[in-house]
C-alpha cells in the first residue's frame, strides 16, 4: 500500500504560539535563523542561486513540508529542482539507506560490482522503454546530470567519428563546459541551434501543430541542405519537456518526427530525462508519451532517491569506449543506488505516474481558470506534475474583467493548450491558445499567425515567488527572462495538499496583480474581479 503524506494543517505558516515561553522560543529561533543566513552570505560563493530568492534555513522536512530554523513551515514545490520524486525523507527511502548502513556494506565502491548496484541496474532496466531495455548498456558517471550529458556527448562522438551536435533553443543541459555549449544561452560553439516548438511564443508566430511542423521542416532543411553550414552531427540532444526553458512540453508528433529524422540519417538521438524522468510528467520516462525509443538517455535527479547519482543508458552497439574513457571517483555511490532503487520501485508499484498525470491535469485546469481572472498570467502549461505559469506585462485596458472568474475545478473549454503541449483548438484569442487552422495531413496548410504576445515579466514572477514564500509556499522561477513560476511538487502530494498549493499561489498572484501598475497605466487594485 502506498505511504502517503500527512496533510498540512497549519492555518498560518510562521505564526507564533501564544504565551511568554513561546515568544521567547520564537525569538531565539529567529535569531539563529538570521545568524545562519548572515554567515552564508559572508562565506559562500556569489554563484549561489536559490538561497537568494528563498532565505530559509531548513531543519526538518517530510514529504511536501519543510520546517525552517525560525519555526516557519512551507509547502515545497521546488522538490530539490525535481530531485525528490517521493518528497523529503520518504519512509521507503530512509529504510533503504538504513539497510545499507546497518549491513556494513562499503559506501564507496568506484565501479566495482556490488549487490546494491546490481539491484539498482535491475530495477532501472525494468523501467526503460521496451525498445531500449533489451539491448541497453549503462555508464555510471560523476554524480550530477551535467557529467552524464558530457558522457553522452563523448559516447556519440566516439561511436560516429563526428564532432558537431544538434541542440534546441531554450535548452538546459547542465553547467559544465560541454553541457553549457548545448544549452540555449551558449555562443561561439560548434553546436547547431534548432527551433523548439511552443505555442505561446512560437518562433514562427503560429503555434500549435503548424508551428511544430515548421520546426520539423527547418530541422530537415538544415540537415539536408549542403549549404546550411551544418555538417552531419554526432548526435541530437533534446528534452521531452524543457524545464529551465520555461516548462515547454514537446508535442508528441514532433518528438516522433525528430526520431524519424535522426534515424533516417544515422544520427544518435539523446533524450535528456534528468528532470522529466521517474514519473514526473505522467509517464515513467517522458519519451513514453510519444512512444519513441531514443538511442541514449541521460538520467539523474530522481533516480538517486534524493542523493547524488547520474547515469547514461544507451544502445549496446554504441558501446565503443575504451576502458576509462569516462570515469568518476564517486560513480559508485551505494547509498544513492539503494535510495534510487527504492524510489523507482515505489513509483512503479504504486502507480504514481498515473497519479501525476491525473492530478497534473486537474492542477493545470485550475490554474487556467486563475489565468482567466488575472491578465498578468500570460500562459499556463506543463505535463503531469511539471507545471509552469508565465507572468506577463499587460495593457491597462485588459483589466481583471477580461477573463472568466477563478473557481475550483471545471473545464477551461476549448481555448486552452492541453497538458501535452498539443494545442486545444479554440479561436486563438484566449490564454494559451495556439493558432488554429487545419494543417492537413502533416502539412502547414494556411498559416494563421497568433496575436502578438505581451512582454514576459520577470519582475512580476519574482514578486509572485516572494508572495508565495510569505504564504508558506516554495516555488521556482525559470524560462526566458525568469518569467515563469514553476511547480515541481513530489509525486506523493495529496489532493488536500494540492488544493493548499493552488490556494496559496492564487492568493499570491492576486496580491501581485492588485499592486501591479501596467506600463503607462494605473494600479489595478480598484478593479472588481467580476468585471462589472
Amino acid at each position: 500500500m502506498a505511504v502517503t503524506e500527512t496533510a498540512v494543517t497549519e492555518d498560518a505558516p510562521g505564526k507564533a504560539m501564544a504565551g511568554p515561553t513561546a515568544v521567547q522560543d520564537t525569538s531565539a529561533a529567529r535569531a539563529a535563523h538570521e545568524g545562519i543566513l548572515r554567515r552564508q552570505s559572508a562565506r559562500e560563493s556569489a554563484a549561489r542561486t536559490y538561497a537568494r530568492a528563498l532565505p530559509i534555513v531548513p531543519v526538518r522536512a517530510r514529504g511536501l513540508t519543510i520546517e525552517g530554523a525560525d519555526g516557519r513551515r512551507y509547502l515545497d514545490c521546488l522538490s530539490g529542482a525535481g530531485t525528490l520524486a517521493l518528497g523529503h525523507n520518504h519512509p521507503v527511502v530512509l529504510e533503504a539507506i538504513r539497510k545499507v548502513l546497518d549491513s556494513g556494506a562499503p559506501l564507496h565502491a568506484l565501479d566495482l560490482a556490488t549487490p546494491v548496484k546490481d539491484a539498482f541496474i535491475t530495477e532501472l532496466f525494468r523501467t526503460l522503454p521496451p525498445g531500449l531495455a533489451g539491448r541497453a548498456r549503462v555508464q555510471f558517471c560523476g554524480p550530477a546530470g551535467t557529467d552524464a550529458v558530457e558522457a553522452a556527448f563523448k559516447l556519440v562522438r566516439a561511436a560516429t567519428g563526428r564532432s558537431e551536435l544538434l541542440a534546441f533553443a531554450g535548452a538546459y543541459h547542465g553547467m559544465t563546459s560541454g553541457a553549457l555549449d548545448a544549452s540555449g544561452h551558449a555562443s561561439g560553439v560548434r553546436v547547431a541551434r534548432l527551433p523548439y516548438p511552443q505555442d505561446y511564443r512560437c518562433p514562427f508566430g503560429v503555434g500549435g501543430p503548424q508551428g511544430a511542423e515548421l520546426a520539423a521542416r527547418w530541422t530537415e532543411s538544415v540537415l539536408d541542405d549542403p549549404k546550411s553550414g551544418v555538417p552531419l552531427p554526432a548526435g541530437m540532444i533534446l528534452e521531452p519537456v524543457q524545464g529551465e526553458g520555461g516548462v515547454l512540453p514537446a508535442p508528441d508528433d514532433w518528438m516522433r518526427r525528430m526520431r524519424q529524422i535522426t534515424a533516417d540519417r544515422s544520427i544518435p538521438l539523446i533524450a535528456d530525462e534528468v528532470q522529466t524522468g521517474v514519473g514526473r510528467t505522467g509517464a515513467f520516462w517522458a519519451v513514453e508519451h510519444s512512444g519513441i525509443t531514443p538511442d541514449v538517455m541521460v538520467l539523474s535527479k530522481a533516480i538517486g532517491g534524493s542523493l547524488p547519482l547520474a547515469v547514461v543508458v544507451y544502445r549496446d552497439d554504441l558501446d565503443v569506449w575504451e576502458p576509462g574513457a569516462h570515469a568518476g571517483t564517486f560513480r559508485g555511490n551505494q547509498l544513492a543506488m539503494a535510495a534510487g532503487t527504492a524510489t523507482m520501485a515505489y513509483v512503479r508499484e504504486n502507480a504514481l505516474t498515473e497519479r501525476a498525470a491525473t492530478l497534473g491535469t486537474r492542477m493545470l485546469n485550475q490554474l487556467r481558470l486563475l489565468a482567466r481572472e488575472f491578465p498578468v498570467i500570460g500562459d499556463v502549461r506543463g505535463r503531469g506534475l511539471m507545471i509552469g505559469v508565465e507572468m506577463v506585462e499587460t495593457a491597462e485596458s485588459e483589466g481583471w474583467g477580461s477573463r472568466a472568474g477563478w473557481g475550483r475545478g471545471g473545464d477551461v473549454g476549448a481555448a486552452g493548450v492541453d497538458e501535452c503541449g498539443e494545442g486545444g483548438g479554440g479561436d486563438g484569442g484566449g490564454v494559451g491558445s495556439p493558432g488554429s487552422g487545419d494543417s492537413g495531413a502533416g502539412g502547414v496548410g494556411s498559416l494563421r499567425p497568433v496575436p502578438p504576445r505581451p512582454a514576459a515579466s520577470p519582475a512580476l514572477a519574482a514578486a509572485v515567488q516572494r508572495e508565495c514564500l510569505r504564504r508558506g509556499l516554495i516555488v521556482e522561477l525559470g524560462g526566458r527572462h525568469s518569467s515563469v513560476v514553476r511547480l515541481l511538487p513530489p509525486l506523493t502530494i495529496t489532493d488536500e495538499q494540492a488544493t493548499a498549493v493552488l490556494d496559496r499561489l492564487a492568493d499570491a498572484v492576486g496580491a501581485v496583480a492588485r499592486d501591479h501598475v501596467p506600463p503607462g497605466g494605473r494600479q489595478q487594485q480598484g478593479r472588481r474581479r467580476s468585471g462589472g
